[in-house]
């Protein structure tokens, strides 16, 4: 499983209308932004109460990042 694939999984448990769950890839240079959208009524649940899950999320992608490479990434929620 990749890394988009990994973000798109979690966000699609975490909402309840998982078919308007999106993850695009833009690569750079020496870094990859991950742009998630999702149903603007569920953005409450991606997000978190103090954003506490968006932060979880991107702390555990750039885990994976820094162990297959060092790539520098960014994951943004898109609204």
């Amino acid at each position: 499983m990749n890394t988009k694939e990994l973000i798109e999984y979690v966000a699609k448990e975490l909402v309840e209308k998982a078919e308007a769950v999106e993850v695009k890839e833009i690569k750079g240079v020496k870094s990859v932004i991950y742009e998630l959208t999702c149903d603007p009524s569920d953005m409450g649940r991606v997000i978190g109460k103090d954003g506490r899950i968006i932060k979880a999320l991107r702390t555990l992608v750039k885990a994976i990042a820094s162990r297959r490479g060092g790539e520098t990434v960014e994951l943004e929620v898109i609204d």
